[in-house]
């Protein structure tokens, strides 16, 4: 018994070194530097905690000038990010859907009190007649997502697992078909309620007015007279602009991108560089930009925050910001303008940690209240499941290892799924919140497990059960189990 003893721990041991080698790497910004060094050195400063980013790219307007700079790696190859290289930006469309309706109204083709029904009449449903300003400053009382029953959250939970695109497939008719089926919330409708479903409809519905596809709206009538020639609406693969930034987990893990057609209008598949939006910042600014009054507020979300057609805003002590900020799976965005200043701050960023408290910091606002803006992440699903993955299937492995009742094909699966929890907590947990070093010591504690197991091997039957095939397909349904979950959040 003292020699098993002995050898169990000599192979956690060993187990735990080598996990060092193997444990997560979580995502550091990295120390390369590109485009304007002094506009570099502040967004430096300006980042809190360096653990949870890998790359940035930024842009920072003031008197009418406009600077950019990269920080950091656009990829784990480590190549530089530069103000030039394309982020997706996510919900920062939005932003630019609104400008959208401001432009339209401006041209006479819609007006902001036009009902939905009226101006994209294949909406039949009960919410053709909430207004395209209802639409834009999300009071529409839409659900935040297109209701798509079971099915629909099931595709949601695999791809947050898998870190796939949640919205592939979801195309123009799906988004019309949604409108169709869904009630407004009566008690909600005049209220801000955030929805992706929502300004969906309203890029949708603005576009089919013109008789055009809401990308090719989008180019013809903000990006083009803008200059803002890198910015692009990804709905395939195909589309994905060269030399981009890789997005992942702040935890390291790389991330599939955000393509699609329906949901374009509310941030996926839209990707563009810090020059680019640079330049929609200066004009907007400016007054110059297409829709430009988009940013007007006008309608009150809470006691501290407005929103106009798309943008919000917000006061940060002596600072009045007009905003909006963006994340996808692997990436976070932020832009941010300041009237009274006359400066503006474009964030991105390749990790989902947010950037806003970054852009906030640029544009003069003090760190604790920059902080204190920043979305509330939860992070303790992350954590959580780093922690309970880690050591779950070693305690396991132990436990089932001292059983006095036990067989081989019970014990071979408490040992696969020993390993197969190792792998889910290395890809699924939030490892830029959690200490890294316990993966290395759950690599331990599932080696001393399996250490335990095989030396009580050669005495144990195969099957121990009054019906062994019951067993069996027990064992093996267990088996498949871990496979698939494995291999669904492997890359």
């Amino acid at each position: 018994m003292r020699r098993t003893t002995v050898i169990t721990i000599v192979v956690a041991l060993i187990a735990g070194l080598a996990g060092i080698a193997l444990m997560p790497r979580v995502a550091r910004l990295g120390a390369q530097t590109t485009g304007d060094a002094d506009l570099a050195g502040a967004a430096r400063a300006a980042v809190r905690d360096p653990s949870g980013h890998r790359g940035l790219a930024v842009a920072l307007v003031e008197n009418g000038r406009i600077r950019t700079a990269g920080l950091g790696d656009r990829d784990r190859t480590g190549q530089p990010v530069e103000p030039g290289t394309s982020f997706e930006i996510g919900s920062v469309t939005k932003a630019l859907t609104g400008m959208l309706l401001a432009d339209q109204a401006a041209a006479g083709v819609v007006r902001p009190d036009d009902p939905l029904g009226a101006t994209w009449p294949t909406v039949t449903g009960p919410a053709r007649d909430v207004t395209l300003a209802e639409l834009a400053s999300h009071r529409a009382g839409l659900p935040r997502l297109a209701p798509d029953g079971i099915l629909g959250w099931a595709r949601i939970l695999w791809s947050n697992v898998s870190g796939g695109n949640p919205y592939g497939g979801q195309d123009i008719d799906a988004i019309r078909s949604a409108a169709d089926r869904v009630t407004p919330d009566g008690d909600e409708r005049g209220e801000v309620h955030y929805s992706n479903l929502g300004p969906s409809v309203l890029g949708h519905a603005i576009a089919a007015k013109a008789g055009v596809a809401y990308a090719d709206l989008l180019r013809a009538r903000l990006l083009q007279p803008l200059g803002m020639n890198a910015t692009v609406i990804a709905t395939h693969a195909d589309d994905l602009p060269s030399g981009r930034a890789h997005g992942g987990r702040a935890s390291g893990r790389p991330l599939d991108t955000w393509s699609g057609v329906g949901y374009a209008p509310a941030g996926v598949g839209p990707w563009s560089t810090a020059e680019d939006l640079g330049r929609l910042a200066a004009a907007t600014l400016a007054g110059t930009a297409p829709g430009a009054d988009a940013t007007n507020a006008r309608f009150r979300e809470d006691q501290n925050t407005r929103i106009g057609y798309g943008w919000f805003t917000s006061r940060h002590g002596d600072h009045e910001v007009v905003w909006h900020n963006g994340a996808t799976g692997g990436f976070g965005s932020y832009i941010g303008l300041e009237r009274a200043t006359g400066r503006a701050v474009v964030v991105l960023g390749n990790t989902d940690k947010g950037v806003e408290s970054i852009g906030l910091r640029l544009l003069g606002v003090p760190e604790r209240e920059a902080a204190e803006a920043a979305p509330a992440a939860p992070v303790w699903i992350g954590a959580g499941l780093a922690v309970a993955f880690t050591f779950l299937g070693g305690l396991s492995l132990l436990g089932t290892a001292r059983r006095r009742e036990l067989d081989r094909v019970t014990l071979v699966a408490a040992v696969v799924w020993a390993f197969a929890y190792l792998g889910l907590a290395h890809r699924m947990g939030d490892w830029s919140v959690v200490p890294v070093w316990l993966w290395p010591l759950g690599a331990g504690l599932s080696a001393a497990g399996a250490t335990l197991a095989v030396t009580r091997w050669s005495a144990l039957p195969v099957v121990d059960a009054r019906v062994p095939w019951r067993r069996l397909l027990s064992v093996a349904s267990s088996l498949l189990a871990a496979v698939l979950a494995v291999a669904a959040v492997s890359d």
